[in-house]
C-alpha cells in the first residue's frame, strides 16, 4: 500500500468522526495560538528595548553628583552640585574616552505666537548630540560658537516642536523661553520614551552656558546636574570608569578611604540587564503557554486510543486483506500529524489576529517572524509524532485473529 493511498484513508477516517476530530484538533488550536501571541509578545518588548538601546547610544556612562554629608546628616545621590563643567573637560581628554556632555536642567514655558507649551529644558553641548546618538530632523544642532558666546539658539525635540509649531517649519523662527527671545536652529528625529519611562522629545535644548547666564541660573557657578560620558571602545569600559572615577577623586582632592562624591553609572550594563531581563519573559511566556500544547497532545493520544479501540474490527479486516503492520503504523501516525498540522495552521491564524488585536488595544510593539511561524508549525508536527506514536503502535501490533474476534 503506498503513501498515497495511506494518506487518503487517514484523512477517510478523520473526516468520518468529525465532530471528535473538530474537539480532538482544538487543544492543538489553542495550544499554537498560545504560543504565537505570547512568543510574539516577548519579541517584540525584546525590540522595544533593543531600540530604544540603539537610541541611547553605545559605551555610555552617567556621571551624577553623588550622596555627601554634612553636620551630621546625609545627602542623598545628586542633592548637591559635586561636578562642574570642568570636570566634563577634563574627562574629556583621558585616552579611553571618545566625548562628554556636562548637562543642566530645568522646566520652562515656551512661548510661539499664541501658542505655548511647559516642558522640560536642557542647556549642554555640541558633543551631547553625538554622544546620544541623535539624528536631525531638519535643522542643525547649536555650536561651539554658540557655547562660547551664550548665544539665544534652540534645538527642540519633536514633540516640543509638534505642540508649539504644528505643521509649520519651525526653523528660524523665534521662540520666547522665559520671555528671552531664542532663534530655532534645528529639530530632533523622535527617540520615544527612555529606559526609565520618561519621554525623550518633549524637550528644548540651549548651550550650557546660556542656560547658566540667563535661563536657569545657578547658585554654585559652573556646576552641573550630571554629565554624559562616551567610552572609546566597549571592550575598554571597565578600564574608562577606573579612569573617570580616579580622576574625580583627585580633582575633588577626596583623601583615601573616603566616599565618592559622585556616581559613576554604566548605562551600557543597565541595557544589558534589561535585555537580558526580556529575554527571560520570552523565554517564560513560550514555556507557559507550551504547556497548553502539552495538553492539547495528550488529548490527541487519549482520542487515537478511542479510536483504535473503536476501529479494532476495521483494523483486523485490513490485515486480513494484506495491509502489514507498517501500513497500520502510518495511517494512525498520519491521523494524529493531520490533527496537528491543521490545528496548528488555524492556531496560528488566532495567534496572529490575537496578536494584532493586542497591539491595537494595548498600543504594544509585536513582532512575528517567520522563525515563528515555522517552529509553530515544526511544533505541532512534532506533538503529533510523539503523542500519536503509542496509539498507531499499538494498533500495528494487534493480531488480525484476536483483531476479528473483537466486538
Amino acid at each position: 500500500m503506498n503513501l498515497t493511498t495511506i494518506l487518503s484513508e487517514a484523512f477517510r477516517a478523520l473526516r468520518q468522526n468529525r465532530l471528535r476530530t473538530g474537539l480532538t484538533m482544538l487543544g492543538m488550536i489553542i495550544g499554537v495560538a498560545a504560543v504565537v501571541l505570547m512568543l510574539s509578545i516577548g519579541q517584540g518588548a525584546r525590540t522595544k528595548i533593543n531600540e530604544t538601546i540603539a537610541a541611547m547610544g553605545s559605551n555610555l556612562f552617567l556621571v551624577v553628583p553623588g550622596a555627601t554629608s554634612s553636620g551630621g546628616f546625609s545627602f542623598g545621590s545628586g542633592s548637591v552640585r559635586t561636578l562642574t563643567i570642568n570636570d566634563a573637560y577634563a574627562i574629556a581628554d583621558l585616552t579611553s574616552i571618545a566625548a562628554t556632555s556636562p548637562v543642566t536642567t530645568g522646566t520652562v514655558q515656551l512661548n510661539y505666537a499664541s501658542k505655548n507649551w511647559s516642558t522640560i529644558i536642557t542647556g549642554t553641548t555640541p558633543d551631547y548630540f553625538v554622544v546620544g546618538n541623535w539624528k536631525m530632523e531638519s535643522g542643525t544642532t547649536f555650536t561651539e560658537s554658540d557655547l562660547r558666546s551664550a548665544a539665544r539658539v534652540a534645538v527642540l525635540g519633536s514633540v516640543t516642536a509638534k505642540n508649539l509649531f504644528g505643521e509649520e517649519d519651525p526653523i528660524g523662527k523665534t521662540i520666547r523661553i522665559t520671555n528671552r527671545p531664542f532663534q530655532v536652529v534645528g529639530v530632533l528625529m523622535a527617540k520615544g520614551q527612555s529606559l526609565t519611562g520618561r519621554d525623550q522629545d518633549d524637550n528644548v535644548y540651549i548651550p550650557i552656558t546660556t542656560s547658566e547666564r540667563q535661563i536657569t541660573g545657578n547658585q554654585f557657578p559652573g556646576s552641573i546636574r550630571y554629565m554624559l560620558v562616551q567610552g572609546k571602545s566597549a571592550d575598554d569600559m571597565d578600564i574608562a570608569e577606573i579612569e573617570i572615577t580616579q580622576l574625580l577623586r583627585q580633582r575633588h582632592r577626596i583623601q583615601q578611604g573616603k566616599d565618592n562624591d559622585f556616581t559613576v553609572r554604566n548605562l551600557t550594563a543597565i541595557a544589558d540587564v534589561a535585555t537580558d531581563a526580556a529575554k527571560i519573559m520570552s523565554i517564560v511566556l513560550g514555556a507557559i503557554a507550551s504547556v497548553s500544547l502539552m495538553v492539547g497532545g495528550i488529548g490527541i493520544m487519549n482520542i487515537m486510543l478511542v479510536s483504535v479501540t473503536e476501529r479494532t474490527r476495521e483494523i483486523g479486516i485490513r490485515m486480513a486483506l494484506g495491509a502489514n503492520q507498517r501500513a497500520i503504523l502510518t495511517q494512525f501516525l498520519l491521523e494524529a500529524i493531520m490533527i496537528c498540522v491543521l490545528g496548528g495552521s488555524i492556531g496560528l491564524l488566532l495567534g496572529i489576529t490575537g496578536a494584532w488585536i493586542v497591539s491595537q488595544v494595548a498600543d504594544m510593539l509585536i513582532v512575528i517572524t517567520f522563525g515563528m511561524i515555522g517552529l509553530a508549525f515544526l511544533f505541532s508536527s512534532a506533538v503529533g509524532v510523539f503523542f500519536g506514536f503509542y496509539p498507531a503502535r499499538k494498533a500495528s501490533s494487534l493480531k488480525p485473529v484476536d483483531a476479528l474476534r473483537y466486538e
